[in-house]
């Protein structure tokens, strides 16, 4: 399926996080999303980088059969900007509620902190999770990693890195950018609302220079692109991966799910991409669309046939 022509949009290139509210719909903040059955831990350091303290909150459900299946969420913004008490209500609610637990991770931000801190400080969470799953009543092997924006960018590398100690059971990418090699060379290039012929520099966001602390794309920056990609990990033994797109993207084009798509494909690997018909950056547009509510569904039973869950 071929990605439709983004609109063009009326709001300035280059400003990141103005429009987070608009683009992913319901952000939610802890005390919003935790329900009376909820056991809720906030601000619980699980690293400090030099002047960074890393932390992270759980939502862990006090009824029903521990340990539980656990969401790590990794929160979009650019790479700049962000928290995690940010997510998306109206995906989270549904997984939750059938008896999830989750855990949403901060990370070094860029430009002060470019990559791979990012990937780097979501590794040492999993660890940490993990080394605390029994006595939070988290099931250690039934991990999920889950990102959006940035954070699906993220995401996707950390899977497929896969180091021992932080290995997850699967992988959700939402409108992550997976494939930066073939990104920043696209002409046109689909960034911040705009369609345009390729810059002279390439088709680099403000958000992934400051990620890639590089001003244009040239032979020198090439290595970094590539490590910050997700497609240079890929190989059979990879944790699953659900790749859910939009095809009217206007920040991340469609053809980055469907590279990383192919890619585990060609490899043995296994990856779900679910698109979603006319689906622009961020969830909070897909509610007026028709698959508003199948595309939660897919995501649920997804979840639950990779960890073997019953339904």
């Amino acid at each position: 399926m071929r990605p439709v022509t983004p609109p063009r949009c009326q709001h300035p290139a280059g400003i990141i996080g103005l429009l987070l509210i608009a683009l992913f719909g319901a952000l939610v903040r802890p005390e919003l999303l935790a329900a009376p059955a909820t056991d809720v831990r906030t601000n619980l350091e699980f690293a400090v980088i030099g002047d960074v303290r890393l932390t992270l909150d759980t939502y862990v459900p006090q009824e029903g059969p521990a340990p539980f299946p656990t969401i790590v969420w990794v929160h979009g913004g650019g790479f700049v900007s962000g928290d995690k008490k940010e997510f998306p209500r109206t995906l989270l609610d549904p997984i939750l509620a059938s008896g999830f637990a989750m855990v949403s991770v901060n990370y070094r931000l860029a430009p002060k902190h470019p990559f791979p801190a990012c990937v780097d400080d979501v590794e040492a969470a999993i660890a940490f999770i993990k080394a605390h799953a029994r006595s939070w009543k988290l099931d250690p092997d039934k991990l999920i990693l889950m990102g959006e924006s940035a954070g699906g960018l993220i995401v996707s590398v950390v899977g497929g890195r896969a180091r021992p100690e932080n290995r997850v059971a699967g992988v959700v990418s939402l409108f992550g950018e997976h494939d930066l090699v073939t990104r920043v060379q696209e002409n046109p290039c689909i960034m911040d609302g705009r369609a345009e012929p390729m810059p002279a520099g390439g088709c680099l966001s403000p958000g992934l220079k400051a990620l890639l602390n590089i001003t244009a794309a040239t032979q020198e920056a090439m290595p970094i692109v590539q490590a910050a990609s997700a497609v240079s990990y890929v190989r059979k033994d990879m944790p699953p991966y659900l790749l859910i797109h939009g095809t009217r993207e206007f920040h991340v084009p469609y053809e980055q799910a469907v590279s990383m798509h192919d890619r585990m494909k060609r490899k043995g690997a296994d990856c779900t991409l679910l698109s979603i018909l006319g689906g622009s950056h961020g969830t909070g547009g897909w509610e007026k669309l028709p698959q508003a509510r199948e595309y939660k569904e897919e995501t649920l039973a997804w979840l639950r046939t990779k960890l073997r869950l019953q339904p």
